[in-house]
């Protein structure tokens, strides 16, 4: 019988032409890394660098000091430091780093067939798997693989969006006021952790989307297996974190996700439809620079139509652009009391792991966040009874007793 560890490296073949084998592939550290992802950082090494000639970019490109040495000079990525925003990646010019990998365990997941395992699907996918590949064409693909369902995580961001704006509608009065977003990216919501700590309290105190989702998933269905797809490394990292690692078991990126498909023979372009659209626009734009802010913006509108002070909102996408968006903030040069930041260039659709190009991305989240029946959460049916069902039947119960929606920063 076929392991999975040789399943995968079917996989490796087939995208290699099969030129690859488990003695050229694999040494025992990769092995441990494809059985056993959870104890390693998002990026790992494809092999050690005795020498760089280039200086350690990888190293020097670490906001986070990720990289560390041992008493022999030998380098490693810290686990715990880790936030899988991809720079080091980029910046090897050696090619020497790559993204690590959920596929094994995802698999053995699906083959224990006493699992519930659910498919939560970031709202950068489509386009992702081809043109004519909807939502629901994605859903019976997923089914066709063995999950028990997809999950669309705008629906979640659609709850996340009525969080924030209550609470920029609860506590935004004065000028100098002002909140601080994108629950969604992990790569701002660690910059601002770690490097811009005395911000936190500008700062709702909301898990991600990906988060509620696989919570939600679990209060519902107690045995489910929750897995994030979507073109994020640093998602990896961050469905770790001690204090929200209850929420979603494995994250996998659209091109694991792609491998998957090519091995099993599936094409989702040739599967029928099964269409449960949910989300309102709001949600769905949460994966472009400009979603989220566009998202609260509409819906403060709705809640609150005499508002005095209004949402004025300032974007930066990429690391560089939202260090500098903090240092305006910080010095008094800016007029925003909204700051929306994403790490990767474009918001989601620019993710690392993404199948097609930035603004080819970002036309079909335009696209289909148009086609949306409801345009905020507030309009959403789905959205009041999830929350419902939830246990919320105030708006105070949403805001003051959400545990499933909240963290300590």
């Amino acid at each position: 019988m076929k392991t999975f560890h040789q399943l995968y490296l079917d996989i490796l073949r087939q995208k290699t032409g099969g030129e690859r084998t488990l003695d050229e592939e694999f040494d025992p550290y990769h092995m441990d890394c494809l059985l056993h992802p959870e104890k390693y950082a998002p990026v790992i090494f494809t092999e050690q660098c005795e020498q760089c000639a280039y200086e350690r970019a990888c190293e020097n490109s670490c906001i986070f000091d990720a990289f560390e040495r041992d008493e022999n000079g030998k380098v490693t990525i810290n686990p715990q430091k880790c936030i899988g925003c991809g720079a080091c990646v980029d910046a090897c010019r050696l090619e020497k780093l790559v993204a690590n990998k959920d596929i094994v365990p995802v698999l053995e997941a699906i083959r224990e067939k006493k699992l519930e395992v659910y498919a939560l699907i970031a709202p950068a996918f489509l386009g992702q798997f081809g043109e004519e590949v909807t939502a629901g064409k994605l859903r019976t693909a997923f089914k066709a693989m063995g999950f028990q369902g997809m999950v669309e995580v705008a629906v979640f961001a659609d709850i996340l969006t009525l969080k924030e704006a209550l609470e920029f509608d609860a506590n935004i009065h004065k000028e100098q006021d002002y909140q601080l977003t994108s629950c969604c990216c992990p790569v701002w919501i660690g910059m601002i952790r770690k490097i811009y700590h005395e911000l936190i309290p500008h700062v709702p105190g909301a898990v991600s989307p990906m988060v509620a989702a696989g919570r939600v998933v679990k209060q519902l269905h107690p045995d489910a297996i929750t897995v994030f797809i979507g073109p994020c490394m640093a998602k990896k990292a961050e469905a770790r974190e001690k204090d929200i690692s209850d929420a979603v078991d494995y994250v996998l990126t659209f091109q694991e996700v792609q491998d998957m498909f090519e091995v099993a023979q599936i094409y989702p372009e040739e599967l029928g439809e099964d269409e449960k659209e949910h989300s309102s626009r709001a949600g769905r734009l949460y994966a472009r620079t400009g979603g989220v802010s566009e998202a609260v913006c509409l819906t403060v509108k709705q809640l609150n139509p005499n508002r005095k002070i209004e949402v004025k909102a300032e974007q930066a996408d990429g690391v560089p652009a939202c260090r500098a968006m903090i240092e305006r903030l910080k010095s008094g040069k800016t007029k925003a009391n909204f700051f929306e930041g994403m790490g990767c260039n474009g918001g989601c659709v620019g993710g690392p792991k993404r199948m097609i190009g930035m603004e080819e991305g970002k036309k079909n989240v335009d696209h289909y966040s148009d086609r949306a029946e409801y345009k905020t959460p507030l309009e959403n049916p789905f959205v009041l009874e999830l929350l419902t069902r939830l246990g919320f039947q105030t708006v105070e119960e949403f805001l003051e007793k959400s545990d499933l929606l909240v963290r300590k920063l």
